[in-house]
């Protein structure tokens, strides 16, 4: 089989993806549940879960989405990019404020009375 290169993955994203590749490895273990039982509730085949819990970069964000529902623990997939957890998101926002909120002029022909 021939091995696949991922060379527009940036480095830092390769260490992360095993810890969470061995953390799911891990939750699996603690539940007691079998790579053939595992692969079958998560609807792929045990090559894929074995690739799953090797933090293969290659699998399909929905593929390791189906294994964190599997093993209840999907909730926390909603919030990877909340804009309460973005600091640098919320900075940027925080720059674009006005220094200064002015009220509209009045337009001398208006009469408001």
């Amino acid at each position: 089989m021939m091995k696949r290169r991922h060379a527009t993955l940036p480095l830092p994203v390769f260490p992360l993806l095993r810890k969470l590749g061995s953390d799911l490895r891990d939750a699996r273990r603690r539940r007691r549940i079998p790579t053939a039982l595992m692969a079958e509730r998560a609807m792929f085949s045990r090559t894929t879960l074995h690739r799953i819990e090797r933090g293969d970069p290659g699998v399909s964000l929905g593929n390791y989405a189906r294994v964190l529902w599997v093993l209840g623990l999907h909730r926390g997939l909603g919030d990877l990019a909340d804009p309460a957890r973005d600091p640098v998101g919320l900075e940027l926002e925080r720059e674009r404020l006005p220094r200064r909120i002015r009220l509209p002029t009045r337009d001398p022909g208006d009469s408001a009375s």
